[in-house]
């Protein structure tokens, strides 16, 4: 009886130093030292972890199309300020699909936003309801050239645009602001007004035509340059008026353009470019049903975009309408911070908009000169800050946050539904490759062993204080 336990006992622990462990790629970062690629060491004997996650792949959510951030002005002006070798590399850096973020899916505005060098749209002549002055010339100077270098690193990256305000003879005010504001724009303060829901678009029929038309010329134009929109989203932030390039849109106002008019000429030109409610920066549902829910719009509408204050209303869309693609649009743009508490921040709202449905994260300015500061005043965050006095180059922690999820969370991944101390970390499934992403954060300040269950095979991680952590289980 003893010879047998005793080869039973052999056979286990033989049984045990022959399993294959999974394979593990471990990538850390603190505010002091970004990007560490670790090594993985098996757990040797027992010890009770700090933190413990259930994780199944069989627990599947909705599918991972990708990341990416905007193609502004501003930005192709920063990146003029380097060697051209400086210059490379941050592009390199942003969309390489070997090394870099693998940035796949980017924004585009269609005109001015707040980070174009000044106001412009594709169309400023008066009645031109036929769009005969329609013009991209101004986006060869930036904006194209901008897209085709990471075309260039990326051929397959797609490309979405957004309007923040039509031609300025398309409104009521006939001004692209909406909120006066003398030090930055010139719009007489009697056509000044933040009221939400009610319409500075001028809705009447030769307007909504000429609109659609102009849409449809814009994507026909970008490809005869060589890029596809794949997308549109109807207009940004159409409940926000501002002292830049702005439109608020009642929301049924907005089915109408798109029901009766967009939807029609995009399906009547044969365009691929794809539809979407978008952005939406309010947490009210209503909003986005009286849009929806006009006519026949959900047949044109591909997805919903959110931003912001939109954020408070993912969830129910996504339970209200679970066919539609959803997309964090612009992640908040803090104040020029450019910190670790910015990237604390931007982690939650990943968290947030991860667990909540979204299928694509956007950031806002991929690179901005040290000040971070629009043509309208607002200073704010970029993954890349260029020093306009010394040239210097700085990676700012949302760089390294955004890569700590983009260059492991390939397009066509899953996220995974978890369990256990799940409140600081995300987890996605690959199953091309049979691997399991995590990036958890460690909000303490003492390090914490972190305990991964995955399909009932065991990773074991001591994570460091204030760090985030990329864990690539290949599973057996």
């Amino acid at each position: 009886m003893k010879v047998f336990k005793y080869s039973v006992l052999m056979f286990l622990v033989a049984f045990t130093a022959c399993k294959k462990q999974p394979q593990v790629a471990w990538v850390s970062s603190t505010d002091n030292n970004v990007w560490v690629e670790k090594t993985y060491h098996p757990a040797q004997g027992e010890s009770t972890p700090d933190l413990s996650i259930l994780i199944d792949t069989n627990k599947q959510e909705q599918e991972i199309t990708g990341f990416g951030g905007c193609f502004n002005e501003l930005g192709w002006d920063a990146l003029g300020m380097v060697t051209p070798e400086e210059k490379q590399q941050i592009l390199n850096d942003l969309f390489s699909q070997e090394m870099g973020c693998k940035f796949n899916i980017c924004r585009m505005p269609i005109g001015a936003n707040d980070y174009a060098v000044d106001w412009y749209s594709h169309n400023e002549t008066p009645e031109d309801f036929a769009m005969t002055n329609f013009s991209i010339d101004r986006d060869k100077k930036r904006l194209i050239p901008y897209i085709k270098e990471a075309q260039k690193i990326n051929s397959e990256i797609k490309v979405w645009a957004s309007p923040w305000c039509p031609p300025s003879w398309m409104k009521h005010s006939k001004h692209y602001a909406c909120k006066a504001n003398p030090k930055f724009n010139d719009l007489p303060l009697e056509l000044s007004s933040t009221e939400e829901l009610v319409s500075r678009f001028i809705m009447e029929p030769e307007y909504l035509e000429s609109y659609a038309l102009y849409f449809s010329k814009f994507v026909k134009a970008y490809k005869k340059e060589g890029i596809e929109i794949s997308a549109v989203h109807v207009q940004n932030e159409p409940n926000s008026a501002q002292n830049f390039p702005s439109c608020v849109w009642k929301p049924q106002d907005l089915g109408i353009f798109i029901a009766d008019y967009l939807g029609p000429k995009f399906k009547a030109e044969n365009l691929n470019t794809d539809i979407w409610l978008g952005t939406v920066e309010r947490p009210q549902i209503e909003r986005v049903q009286d849009v929806l829910e006009y006519k026949n719009t959900k047949d044109y509408v591909k997805g919903v975009g959110f931003q912001w204050a939109g954020k408070g209303v993912i969830k129910d869309v996504h339970a209200t309408y679970p066919e539609m693609q959803l997309m964090q649009t612009e992640t908040e743009c803090g104040d020029g911070s450019n910190d670790w508490k910015a990237a604390e921040y931007t982690f939650n709202l990943m968290k947030h908009y991860f667990e909540n449905g979204a299928n694509a994260y956007m950031y806002w300015n991929m690179v901005l000169d040290e000040t971070g500061k629009s043509q309208w005043g607002w200073k704010q965050n970029s993954m890349i800050s260029i020093d306009s006095n010394t040239k210097a180059i700085k990676y700012n922690p949302e760089f390294y946050l955004m890569k700590h999820l983009s260059a492991f969370v390939a397009p066509g991944s899953v996220k995974l539904t978890t369990s256990g101390d799940t409140n600081n970390a995300l987890a996605f499934y690959n199953k091309v490759n049979n691997e399991v992403t995590v990036l958890a954060y460690n909000n303490t300040d003492k390090t914490q062993e972190l305990q991964l269950n995955i399909n009932n095979e065991i990773v074991k991680a001591p994570l460091e204080g204030k760090s985030f952590n990329t864990l690539a289980i290949r599973l057996n």
